[in-house]
């Protein structure tokens, strides 16, 4: 997808202003400004869709989607219109998603490569228990989930980066263990980090 699709999203939901030229490219007529989606139109549209309209998105800031872009003759019409995100507005002009108002008025999204992305995904199958089967996998891990779980222990020291080398390099390995966090462990050894032998992992 190149600038023109570009060029479509952006004047989705925008102020134009027709410009006219001659043979020699002077300009010849200017006209008004105008909005694609009039205040009034845009209130109702508002109303309806309430969000993003992607499958899985509803995100509240969004803007004006022709299904039939104006340029191609599509009216700025309730029908025609649909709410997307800059995200997934950018996703239908630029990424080959497609969507359509079917006979029934109800919005159908595809993938780039035409399969039908459904409105709402479909649920995992769970066979059983489904809090006695999470619990299980959760003690099969070693996982002992807790009230303060989700809780950071981030104090608002500063980031320690041959730890952070260290923990996430796959190729990383520690020669002695490393303080969690400089705060209340000031007296521990700082972290040393050494990588083993091999190609230069920025290369790899």
């Amino acid at each position: 997808m190149g600038s023109a699709e570009t060029s479509r999203r952006l004047a989705c939901d925008t102020s134009r202003v027709v410009m006219r030229h001659d043979e020699e490219g002077r300009v010849v007529e200017i006209g008004a400004r105008t909005r694609t989606i009039p205040p009034a139109l845009r209130r109702a549209l508002l109303h309806r869709d309430r969000g993003c309209r992607f499958p899985g998105c509803g995100v509240r800031f969004a803007e004006g989607h022709h299904l039939r872009h104006w340029a191609h003759g599509g009216p700025t019409t309730l029908s025609n219109l649909a709410l997307l995100c800059r995200r997934h507005h950018r996703a239908v002009h630029e990424e080959g998603y497609q969507v359509a108002r079917g006979p029934d008025e109800v919005l159908r999204f595809r993938r780039p490569d035409g399969r039908p992305l459904p409105e709402v995904p479909q649920a995992a199958v769970v066979r059983g228990d489904a809090v006695k089967i999470l619990r299980a996998c959760h003690d099969g891990l070693g996982l002992r989930l807790g009230a303060r779980t989700a809780c950071p222990g981030w104090l608002g020291e500063r980031l320690n980066v041959g730890w952070a080398i260290d923990v996430l390099h796959p190729r990383a390995q520690r020669s002695r263990p490393c303080p969690s966090s400089e705060r209340g462990l000031a007296d521990a050894d700082p972290p040393t980090t050494v990588f083993a032998a091999g190609p230069s992992p920025i290369l790899e």
